[in-house]
């Protein structure tokens, strides 16, 4: 299977970006390095050179911006995903995380109604709306694994976009005819590529286990040693826990010795966080995948992610519901992170006198901490070797205009239509504004899935909550009004 994105033409092998202001990551000093009136050089997939001038004969060969008054940023990295969701596209507004649950995830209606045609075209259209906010690297948590059909169109689909996605095969529990056998045997032949699927892509394969507290041993331990087998690009995994269960915890997978592998452990959420669970994160060097916008919106919280930064990155989670824009979810972070240290000082009536968060923190969140994460030197970085994987924003516009710090410009100011070119490994995937791929092909193939299954999902008539569900135990929230006269305007 094939999409309408696939068809982009191939840029030139070499790119010269010439005036912009370079924002990246300085290895020696452990923080962020501003390079003004700079340059970068670009040959196939990779970083040549930095603030050098190209020679004539090399120059004469490159496709060259001018990008003064621009600011070059490293690609923004999302660490937690769920890419196939798309058709749902605004109906889960106002859903709690339980709704969820039963509606919109994997266990709801979906894995019955989803056709291939559903997966693939929900996948491909979230990863070019991640494209478009400059969004260059996905773990997608690939939860539409209920078949061997839709399991192949959503890893597809990740490959006709063109992005760097680590596709990770979920491995669940439907009570389908589907089992955990054939998954894992699907999951096997998907990552030996015997077909060729991969060959050429940045898209790998990885793991998505979230059994880890609940499967018997043994198919824990088969899980852990197929991916070491495979030698798959990730594990990932969600750690909710009470009062919602998805206990994975870094404990218990510690418990496995699987903190010892050499393949990346993105812990997504990490809402249960513990002080040993940050004890081995650091020592093993795995992270977690803070998703701001979700954690706000469902209500699982993250009390303790402020303080295990130094072992986090940045994620978007369920985007149907919400921006898939990386440096918004950098802002929702910084903000909340600052309100909820300046309590600490306010709650002896004291005025802090200091912020606790800067934008620069929020950057490497959003840049370099994701490719450590994922343990990719060579990614959330711009330097010599690295991987071209570029984003360029209008320092011009209307909300940019007269910026002095580019961090700032771009935490605190930018919007995804500041975005004029996104590349990865050297290829235009956005270029001048508009996305490089036929979007209106796109648009044909996906709405009308999308409106099939809004319709499917507006018709239907869901449970009502008690005091359980699901082993949990369940309560209603207080609800605000905002109307002055009759009813509260919900």
């Amino acid at each position: 299977m094939s999409g309408p994105g696939s068809s982009a033409a191939t840029p030139s092998s070499t790119i010269f970006l010439n005036g912009g202001t370079v924002v990246t990551y300085n290895k020696a000093s452990n923080s962020v390095e501003i390079l003004r009136n700079s340059s970068i050089l670009i040959q196939n997939d990779r970083i040549i050179s930095i603030g050098e001038t190209p020679p004539p004969g090399i120059l004469a060969q490159a496709e060259t911006l001018n990008l003064e008054g621009k600011i070059i940023s490293p690609g923004f990295i999302d660490t937690h995903r769920h890419g196939w969701q798309t058709a749902y596209k605004t109906i889960g507004s106002c859903t709690s995380l339980v709704e969820y649950f039963v509606r919109y995830s994997e266990y709801g209606p979906a894995s019955k109604l989803f056709t291939t045609e559903d997966v693939y075209t929900s996948q491909l259209t979230s990863l070019y709306e991640s494209l478009n906010a400059g969004v260059t690297s996905m773990l997608d948590h690939a939860s539409h694994a209920w078949s061997k059909e839709t399991s192949k169109a959503g890893l597809q689909a990740s490959v006709d976009s063109g992005a760097r996605v680590w596709w990770s095969y979920a491995i669940h529990d439907l009570r389908s005819n589907f089992s955990i056998d054939d998954q894992f045997e699907d999951l096997e032949k998907l990552a030996k590529d015997e077909e060729g699927l991969l060959k050429g892509s940045p898209t790998t394969v990885g793991l998505a286990y979230d059994r880890f507290d609940g499967a018997p041993k043994a198919e824990v331990e088969r899980a852990l040693k197929l991916a070491k087998d495979l030698d798959l690009s990730v594990i990932t995994t969600h750690y909710v826990g009470a009062p919602y269960g998805a206990s994975n915890s870094v404990e218990l997978l510690n418990s496995y010795s699987a903190l010892e592998s050499k393949i990346p452990i993105v812990f997504s959420h990490a809402s249960g966080l513990t002080e040993a669970d940050a004890a081995l994160l650091r020592k093993h060097n795995h992270f977690i995948s803070i998703t701001p916008e979700s954690e706000h919106h469902y209500g699982h919280d993250h009390n303790r992610s402020y303080s295990i930064q130094d072992q986090a990155a940045l994620g978007v989670d369920t985007h149907s519901t919400f921006s898939s824009d990386i440096v918004l979810q950098a802002r929702l972070w910084l903000q909340a992170t600052r309100l909820r240290l300046y309590r600490k000082v306010l709650a002896d009536a004291k005025a802090p006198v200091n912020n606790p968060m800067s934008v620069n923190q929020a950057f490497i969140l959003a840049t370099r901490n994701g490719a450590m994460a994922l343990r990719r030197d060579d990614l959330g970085i711009i330097e010599p070797g690295a991987k071209a994987d570029l984003v360029i924003f209008n320092g011009d516009s209307p909300n940019m205009l007269g910026w002095k710090d580019p961090v700032a410009a771009i935490i605190l100011h930018s919007n995804v239509g500041d975005i004029e070119h996104v590349l990865v490994d050297g290829k235009f995937k956005k270029k001048n504004g508009k996305l490089a791929v036929d979007w209106e092909g796109v648009k044909q193939r996906f709405l009308p899935s999308a409106e099939r299954i809004q319709k499917i999902w507006a018709e239907t008539e869901w449970p009502v909550f008690g005091d359980e569900f699901w082993g949990i135990k369940l309560g209603t929230t207080e609800t605000v009004n905002v109307m002055r006269g009759a009813g509260n305007g919900y």
